[in-house]
């Protein structure tokens, strides 16, 4: 089996191999990857310093170039890496596939955006003298990406640290080496220049520890657990880098009286158990007013018993395995423990076995929740939902509220006012209407409040807030 190697200087370079494992089939290797050392991580980080003043300075036209090539290779081959996306992570082939294209978009978004670099020219209060304010890349940027999202997150990191300049020292989660490998190839194959991109596979107590450490690495994008998420932000402080943090979150999905039933259970559904529940933004609190609750209850149980649970490759998969035989753990010991804290488990929630050994679970819904309760608050990351009923809007906006994240967050509703009122009201940084809170757009910003995130919103033009540095020059005429 071939082992794919890391980047390193434009240069391949081996290391200790490791298999990556399909979590729909533990007897299917994806693939051979290197894992890399210490000292790699310290060579990718000084290969990138050393590729930066010339980077900084190409040409946008070249950055265009090369952003744009990436796009249309992963376009053109969305079936091949959605496949091996859907084998190494778990995820059903369609939304593999989907997560693949936009992949592409993101690229070809920074390509134009790489042509649309501005600033502003100003007159000073003072006589004859111009202002100049202008944006230049921050330097090396170390990104550190995580499973569940495997070639999108990588994507809208990488992607806007090379349209502004800047060079990258890329770690991907230890679990999906292979979607990162691929994009990297094809950034590679593009044109970089070498040291631009450097990709360093491997362990994150040696390599990200490395980047963590290295005064080198002068910003720091991360997406991944707050426990991590905290770390990154202490290690940064002290060498004064910029650091952006994309970590965990709480999601509540309202459901009033009012609302369309059919529109809220395809939404709820689509929110708590699609991608398995592996997502930031999936919601894990249903919080239902009385008057509508046990016929939501109802429908969506109906709804989650057609639910086909199986290998993420087949065809009519709607939920794929948990990703590792961990994370499939930390599921069952959160349904163990909302049973202990008294909430009822109204469907679902054991371990299946089908034709191929893997990490399946069946979604599980609680009901008779409170939102004291550690499933109610705690991050489970799984297909875990718990439905909390309240009397009245004004409870259902207090509970959606009370919690330490705020990333994304729904409600249900045909009422305009209330629609209008939870938009403004809610303490997350991502609102939507009579949709699911997964699924958000490649061109508008990213990110959430209190513990979900912190730093500069990610993608579309504000991922320029971070991987920019704002400059600004006076010149006396004349």
């Amino acid at each position: 089996m071939t082992l794919h190697k890391n980047l390193i200087d434009g240069e391949w370079v081996g290391g200790e191999a490791i298999p990556n494992i399909s979590p729909s089939d533990t007897n299917d290797v994806v693939g051979e990857y290197a894992r890399a050392s210490q000292a790699d991580a310290l060579n990718a980080i000084a290969a990138a310093k050393a590729a930066f003043p010339a980077w900084s300075r190409s040409g946008i036209m070249e950055r265009h170039a090369i952003l744009r090539k990436t796009s249309d290779e992963i376009l053109a081959r969305k079936e091949e890496l959605g496949r091996l996306l859907a084998r190494e992570e778990g995820k059903t082939l369609p939304e593999a596939i989907g997560e693949t294209m936009r992949a592409a978009q993101i690229f070809d978004f920074f390509a134009n955006e790489a042509l649309r670099l501005a600033g502003e020219v100003l007159p000073s209060v003072r006589p004859n003298i111009g202002v100049e304010i202008t944006r230049e890349p921050v330097g090396v940027v170390g990104i550190i990406t995580p499973w569940n999202f495997p070639i999108a997150i990588p994507a809208w990191k990488i992607a806007p640290a090379l349209c502004y300049g800047n060079t990258v020292v890329f770690k991907p989660a230890d679990l999906v080496p292979g979607c990162a490998h691929a994009i990297v190839d094809i950034l590679h194959r593009a044109g970089l220049p070498k040291g631009v991109l450097n990709l360093v596979m491997g362990k994150g107590s040696v390599v990200g520890q490395a980047i963590l450490d290295s005064a080198d690495v002068h910003a720091l994008t991360f997406t991944g657990s707050t426990g991590t998420g905290q770390r990154v932000a202490a290690a940064s402080i002290v060498h004064n880098r910029k650091f952006q943090l994309e970590m965990g979150g709480k999601n509540p999905f309202v459901i009033l009286d009012d609302a369309d039933l059919d529109v809220a259970v395809d939404a709820a559904l689509n929110s708590s158990f699609f991608s398995t529940g592996q997502r930031c933004t999936a919601s894990s609190r249903l919080i239902v007013q009385e008057g509508i609750h046990d016929r939501f209850v109802d429908a969506l149980v109906a709804r989650m018993k057609t639910l086909v649970i199986d290998d993420a490759l087949k065809s009519g998969t709607h939920i794929g395995p948990v990703v590792d035989d961990s994370q499939l753990k930390q599921d069952l010991d959160y349904i163990a423990l909302g049973a202990q804290e008294g909430a009822k488990l109204a469907f679902g929630g054991e371990q299946l076995e089908r034709s191929t050994p893997g990490f399946y679970l069946r979604p599980a819904l609680f009901t008779e929740a409170t939102n004291q309760m550690r499933i109610s608050r705690e991050e489970i990351f799984g297909p875990v939902a718990s439905v909390i009923r309240v009397k009245s809007y004004e409870e259902a906006l207090a509970t959606a509220n009370d919690t330490a994240f705020g990333l994304s967050c729904g409600i249900a509703t045909t009422s305009l006012k209330y629609a209008t009122h939870f938009k403004r009201n809610s303490d997350a940084g991502m609102v939507m209407v009579n949709l699911p809170t997964a699924g958000v757009d490649f061109h508008v910003p990213f990110g959430g409040r209190k513990g979900s995130s912190y730093g500069s919103r990610e993608q579309g033009r504000y991922a320029a807030e971070f991987y920019t540095t704002v400059k600004t020059a006076y010149t006396l005429a004349g």
